[in-house]
């Protein structure tokens, strides 16, 4: 069963992506000379959203949920079983090779572990200035060694570190050379996959107000994947919950985190921890019961319903669609008021 999303309003500009009944089901198959599926691993399960020119959305949920896999559907990294992106307008899952090669220029993507995404064999230079090449936006050398520079000090790092291979770097600075190939192609959107989960706490600081000042000042939108929700706060505009392939809470940031209403995100601010001990030690801690259920056979209705500590016989019923409780508060779940 879909779910009912807000479209853009009228009196505000259309959104720049619109992501309906996505899912992405993989098949779990059998047999050695001839192959059958035998279930689905049902990993995003029809979920909707729309993300605005210039806003950031968090993607927020625990490992598993379906978050990066969303990422990588909206990249067209995995073929979705159903559903739409649209990007502009345009589908991204009907365009041809030509078309989805032009449109990879507007939307680029910043990957969770700096350590593997960045080749090995390849100077910080080479790695910034190949997509500049493979599009031919800079195809003169002398052209593109200034880009290289340009973005380098961008991203807050000396030019001189074009001539330095991936390992003679840190971490941080790792994954400021990825930020730096992903502003190469001048994009409009970028999907951040986990991109400081990774990082120092003090270098995530850092990360993430270099992210911040980006995004001011290249009037970029992030789609921003993390299961680190001090990390969201500070940086989104708008935060979505997933849970077991489905979303289930859609709001402002500000509004959700003050106002919970899913009983889920209520848990998952809940085992945030405080960081005054003393406070820490005197709270009262709601633990959610039992494990998460397999993404092969979820649970029927709703998907949280048997580690729901409100829930009711009719959670096990319809799938619960997502209701505007609030203005631009959305919850998929029947007992949220």
């Amino acid at each position: 069963m879909s779910m009912t999303m807000p479209e853009a309003k009228a009196d505000t500009a259309a959104p720049l992506l619109q992501v309906r009944n996505l899912k992405m089901h993989f098949p779990v198959t059998d047999g050695m000379l001839v192959q059958r599926t035998v279930a689905q691993v049902k990993a995003v399960d029809g979920i909707n959203f729309d993300i605005m020119p210039g806003e950031t959305l968090g993607l927020v949920g625990e490992s598993g949920c379906g978050k990066s896999t969303t990422g990588r559907c909206i990249l067209q990294l995995e073929t979705p079983t159903d559903g739409q992106i649209l990007y502009d307008g345009a589908d991204l899952n009907l365009m041809g090779r030509a078309d989805l090669a032009a449109m990879r220029r507007k939307i680029q993507v910043i990957f969770q572990d700096p350590f593997s995404s960045l080749n090995p064999r390849m100077k910080i230079g080479d790695i910034i200035g190949e997509p500049l090449a493979v599009h031919r936006i800079e195809p003169n050398s002398a052209d593109r060694a200034k880009r290289i520079a340009e973005l380098l000090t961008v991203c807050g790092l000396s030019p001189k570190m074009a001539d330095r291979y991936p390992h003679e770097m840190s971490g941080g600075q790792r994954q400021r050379v990825g930020i730096a190939r992903a502003l190469s192609m001048k994009p409009e959107f970028i999907i951040c996959d986990e991109a400081v989960s990774a990082l120092d706490v003090s270098i995530q600081a850092q990360v993430i107000n270099l992210l911040e000042d980006l995004r001011e000042e290249f009037d970029l939108t992030y789609l921003f994947i993390a299961h680190d929700l001090s990390v969201v706060r500070h940086l989104c505009h708008r935060v979505a919950v997933m849970y077991l392939g489905k979303i289930v809470e859609l709001a402002p940031c500000d509004d959700l985190f003050d106002n919970p209403l899913h009983p889920y995100t209520q848990a998952l601010l809940n085992a945030v921890p405080v960081p005054d001990p003393t406070i820490e030690a005197g709270r009262e801690h709601h633990l959610v019961k039992g494990e998460v259920p397999s993404p092969m056979n979820p649970p029927s209705g709703c998907v949280f319903h048997p580690r729901c500590a409100v829930a009711v016989d009719n959670c096990s019923g319809p799938v619960p669609q997502l209701r505007e409780l609030r203005p631009g508060h959305w919850v998929a779940c029947g007992e949220a008021s």
